[in-house]
């Protein structure tokens, strides 16, 4: 069989959030999640299960891949070995200089094993190692559409490099892309909020949304000293103080947190353990320092690159309410989040790296795209897919659905191609009224099983938003936290959070027909073009990407109904 040398599989495995990514000849043919078809929350195993899918979608084999693009470079871990055998010399940092050179070097090794597992793996295929922030920073980009901007990455950690801001610049003459300034480890604001989500009894890598959340709960006075100090801003960025903050060592024997920040704060709480108010404003600390480094870093890259529009990549993008902040300090005329900011995204990012370098421009099929991954077009189920559960076919499934959501039904929806990222943006989305009363509650108790002081997303029609938003720009991937009108807070007040903001959707009928038809049969029924959405998921599951993975989570929640397909599926 002939290799195709115009097929790039780009790939984030190992680490956590395996993905999968392809591209025939320059264009992107799919992208998932290995979780969404697995069912392991945050997989980071090899991404069999998206690969085998990319490859059947597009009818080619392992041996038609022409190149193998993997989001890290293992070389470039070295280069933080000088840097940790300095740290020797260093009072507060002496015990760990040598086991943080020990564990970069650890990793670059294992890292140069997957990548020659990966070339026995694809018989005909270059491999390719990508920076690992150039992967975010040009997936970010690519994402946004935009001809030209800053690139704004904040992370836990690259190989080294923990914020990066870059300049892009697309034109007809093809793409140009350079980091123009750097952070190296341990200046990282993602290792800072990682270490206090653990500390506070959620999972790093996974449960930082719900600090955030935690956040607006509690007083940013009582600890914003200690995060003042912890969290040092200087000309450049930022550093840490290695007396609260430990140095990195890439191995979890060593606790990222001092003994004299526990000393200063609380204890570490058990996940059993209840909330208090100390954990609360410690949570609201963290989040007010992030915010402020996160503009602080926004300003850097306004000064340092002179482009009027922003993209922010990378897992502290996620956190919504900086990016909220940053739109509203104006530096920018509009910021955009791609919607696989974490490392997932980075698979895609990989690919285009490789495509860059060999033609001089991005693929194509990038730009606002979210919806990537399989879909299950013509989908058939029995009268009754479960015990205990009855299907039936509808014919105006919106008008039907949004008839039920105005009764209170709470509908799972499962349609197209899963979504690319963290946030249910319609395609596998929990809807629910947002004027019920009580349905935060219902939804936080019997349906997602978390935390009382979760907020819900809403999604909203593009053209509406300006009556219950005041972000001022879009928001398609449920990335920016935006400020509420006064109508808002008097007719939707279940989608407003403590801290007076929402994370927004807002919907553009081209985007998603049948979701936008919904709203506005809803908004005909109720006068508010807005509903509650979140995630097809249970807490501690991933956003259900299969059929099956749908029914299960109907089976074991307390959703009213599945709507999946044209499918309604309900529960006796």
């Amino acid at each position: 069989m002939t290799t195709r040398r115009n097929t790039v599989l780009g790939l984030c495995s190992y680490t956590h959030d395996s993905a999968a990514a392809l591209l025939v000849d320059g264009q992107l043919a799919g992208f998932v999640e290995e979780e969404r078809l697995s069912a392991v929350k945050h997989d980071k195993g090899y991404p069999a299960k998206a690969v085998d899918w990319l490859l059947d979608e597009a009818g080619l084999t392992r041996a038609d891949i022409g190149t193998v693009a993997y989001n890290f470079t293992p070389q470039n871990y070295l280069r933080a070995i000088p840097g940790a055998l300095a740290h020797a010399v260093r009072p507060t940092t002496a015990e760990r200089a040598l086991p943080r050179a020990r564990s970069f070097a650890r990793v670059a090794a294992s890292t140069r094993q997957r990548l020659t597992w990966l070339a026995g793996n694809f018989p005909n295929a270059t491999v390719r190692p990508v920076l690992h922030h150039r992967a975010h920073g040009l997936y970010a980009f690519a994402a946004s559409g935009y001809e030209e901007a800053a690139v704004l990455v904040v992370d836990s950690l690259g190989e080294v490099q923990a914020t990066t801001i870059g300049h892009a610049r697309q034109s007809a003459r093809g793409c140009a892309y350079r980091i123009v300034h750097a952070l190296d480890d341990p200046a990282s604001l993602g290792y800072v909020y990682g270490a206090v989500t653990e500390h506070l009894g959620w999972r790093r890598g996974d449960e930082e949304g719900t600090v955030m959340a935690l956040a607006a709960l509690g007083d940013p006075k009582r600890f914003r000293a200690l995060f003042a100090k912890a969290v040092r801003l200087t000309t450049n960025g930022f550093t840490l103080d290695h007396r609260l903050i430990a140095l990195r060592v890439m191995d979890r024997r060593y606790p990222r947190l001092t003994t004299a920040f526990t000393a200063l704060t609380c204890p570490p709480r058990r996940p059993e353990e209840e909330i208090a108010q100390v954990h609360a404003d410690l949570a609201a600390a963290l989040q007010e320092r992030t915010e402020q480094v996160m503009l602080h870093l926004a300003r850097i890259a306004r000064e340092r690159t002179g482009a009027r529009l922003l993209c922010v990549g990378g897992g502290v993008a996620m956190n919504c309410v900086s990016i909220g902040k940053i739109i509203a300090s104006g530096l920018f005329d509009e910021v955009a989040v791609p919607p696989a900011a974490g490392d997932s995204g980075t698979a895609i990012g990989a690919a285009a790296a490789v495509h860059l370098d060999r033609h001089g421009d991005l693929p194509t099929g990038l730009a606002r795209a979210c919806y990537l991954g399989p879909s299950f077009p013509g989908l058939e189920l029995p009268a009754k897919p479960r015990s205990g559960m009855t299907a039936r076919r509808l014919d105006d499934v919106a008008a039907f659905a949004a008839r039920e959501l105005a009764e209170g039904t709470i509908i799972g929806l499962f349609q197209g191609g899963v979504e690319a990222g963290p946030r249910a943006l319609g395609h596998r989305s929990i809807l629910a009224s947002p004027l019920r009363p009580g349905v935060a509650d219902r939804l936080n108790s019997t349906v997602k099983f978390r935390e009382p002081f979760r907020p819900f997303a809403p999604v909203v029609l593009a053209d509406k938003a300006a009556d219950y938003f005041t972000l001022g720009q879009e928001a398609p991937f449920m990335s920016m936290a935006s400020p509420v009108t006064d109508l808002a807070r008097q007719t939707i007040p279940a989608i407003v959070h403590t801290n007076s903001t929402a994370r927004v959707q807002t919907l553009a009928p081209r985007d998603n027909p049948l979701l936008a038809d919904i709203l506005t049969a809803f908004a005909e029924l109720t006068g508010v073009p807005v509903l509650i959405n979140t995630s097809l998921n249970i807490k501690g599951k991933p956003i259900c990407g299969t059929p099956e993975m749908a029914l299960d989570c109907l089976a074991e929640s307390g959703l009213d109904a599945l709507l999946i397909e044209d499918w309604w599926v309900t529960k006796a």
